[in-house]
């Protein structure tokens, strides 16, 4: 399966303002580019590419006073098979867990493990651990929270998201990732493209996308929370603890953002001249 990639994004500042971008595909979708991914800026300015603790690749510049429109587009390759959930896989012991998974247990900015452990051991401590536990912390946030996008906010926490009972599909993964750490599930918030392939088309805006992953079996594995079920040509871009480490853009100034355009969807099979 092809699919088209991309993003045309503008942001207005009023003086010299250092930006972090994150706008690539994640480095193990990299080898799936037909052509390998160009960022550009209008006016054009000098990016550096690095990645951060995570493995996410940023691009860091300084952009002028006025507008500045970043944009990009591609065509990947993705294996056209839903998200792969492999219900047998065993919840570890804590002391089984590999060091680098520990810090997806731990309280981040909008996951607030501590202000929920009492609720998610109420609800879910009679499961036994494992896939199932997942499974059942997924129907909750997906019941709890209802989609609506003119309720977005950008500073909703899990424990608000939980309150409210309303938001997008960054609240019902941070519901969902802070209802698993409290159940000792390591889980990290992933975000990236993912187009109406293979279900009915929704009307709304094409947005960016975020999902989560918890350490199961030996491996991370793919949920989501607000479609709860599998899906078709989900490319990751970046994970992080929560939405704080996977910010599309990082503007250390007053910015106003002037334009926001999300492209992804399946394109035919390239055809080879006879």
């Amino acid at each position: 399966m092809r699919i088209q990639t991309g993003f045309d994004i503008a942001f207005t500042v009023q003086a010299p303002t250092p930006m972090i971008l994150m706008l690539n595909v994640s480095q193990g979708r990299e080898a799936d580019l037909e052509a390998p991914e160009t960022i550009r800026s209008d006016p054009p300015v000098p990016m550096t590419s690095y990645l951060d603790v995570y493995g996410n690749r940023c691009q860091r510049l300084t952009a002028p006073p006025g507008t500045i429109r970043f944009s990009s587009a591609s065509v990947i390759r993705d294996s056209g098979t839903p998200d792969a959930i492999d219900w047998s896989a065993p919840q570890h012991d804590l002391a089984e867990l590999p060091p680098e998974t520990l810090q997806f247990l731990l309280g981040s900015r909008y996951c607030e493990t501590d202000r929920l452990m009492g609720e998610a051991w109420g609800l879910f401590g009679h499961i036994p651990p494992g896939m199932e536990r997942v499974r059942e912390i997924c129907n909750f946030a997906n019941r709890r929270i209802l989609f609506n996008y003119q309720n977005a906010r950008n500073t909703r926490t899990a424990l608000e998201g939980y309150q409210e009972g309303t938001g997008v599909c960054r609240d019902y993964a941070h519901l969902a990732i802070t209802l698993c750490r409290c159940m000792n599930i390591p889980a990290r918030y992933c975000t990236g493209y993912l187009g109406d392939i293979g279900v009915p088309p929704v009307p709304d805006p094409m947005d960016f996308s975020a999902w989560f992953e918890v350490y199961m079996g030996g491996r991370w594995i793919t949920f989501d929370a607000r479609h709860n079920v599998p899906r078709i040509g989900r490319i990751v871009m970046a994970r992080g603890r929560d939405a704080t480490d996977v910010a599309i853009a990082t503007i250390f100034g007053p910015h106003a953002l002037s334009k926001f355009e999300v492209t992804t969807y399946e394109l035919p099979e390239a055809t080879v001249p006879a």
